[in-house]
């Protein structure tokens, strides 16, 4: 399902969509219907434009395992775009693999090993969000109104070996962490004005985390 501008959405709509993403359930009156498997939600959020708009509980933003930021497109691939509209056709999309296929490759990617010194490292970058002076980063305290939830654990974890999967490997390395780590905490940090004064965002405090932490 595709939440366009879901900042959009009142509290109904965006308590409905909180049942779908944590029970796999939608409910119409007093009847209850299971959503299909796989599911999945994607949702647009639009960063410039607030009026209008409602904001999203914490709850409700810590259920998306990740949070990608798109930039502009480059001028090559803008032009694509001036083209197709001008034309008004679309490439057809063409599927090229099986719901079949997916169901087994999310099995198969919760069996990518990972070591317990990588389940540590998660655990220090996630600990560390939210008591920084332990791991020496007593700078970023007075910058985090609150740090990454249990679910920033589990969703880094299994980012992590979705990564390695993607990679050929059947086992988490460091790196995988790494390259995901930034997609699943941005949105699971919440700074304080005094951040927000330094114009110091989630991200710099992830970077800095990320550096400070000792690698397996």
């Amino acid at each position: 399902m595709l939440a366009d501008e879901i900042n959009r959405a009142p509290a109904k709509v965006q308590s409905a969509l909180l049942e779908a993403m944590q029970e796999k359930q939608v409910t119409i009156g007093d009847e209850t219907f299971i959503l299909d498997k796989p599911f999945l939600v994607m949702a647009t959020q639009n960063p410039v434009e607030q009026e209008g708009t409602y904001p999203l509980p914490e709850a409700q933003v810590d259920r998306f395992m990740l949070k990608t930021v798109i930039k502009y497109p480059q001028m090559a691939e803008e032009q694509l775009i001036i083209r197709s509209n001008l034309k008004g056709a679309f490439p057809k999309v063409n599927p090229v693999v099986s719901l079949e296929q997916i169901l087994r490759a999310q099995e198969a990617v919760r069996e990518v090993y990972m070591d317990e010194k990588i389940e540590k490292y998660i655990l220090d970058i996630v600990f560390a969000t939210r008591t920084p002076e332990k791991y020496k980063l007593e700078e970023i305290k007075p910058l985090i109104n609150f740090g990454a939830s249990p679910r920033g654990s589990i969703n880094l974890a299994m980012a992590a070996k979705c990564y390695a999967f993607i990679k050929r490997r059947g086992y988490v390395i460091p790196e995988d962490v790494r390259a995901v780590v930034h997609d699943v905490l941005r949105h699971r940090i919440g700074i304080t004005y005094e951040a927000e004064a330094e114009n110091i965002t989630s991200e710099d405090i992830i970077n800095k985390i990320v550096n400070e932490i000792e690698v397996p």
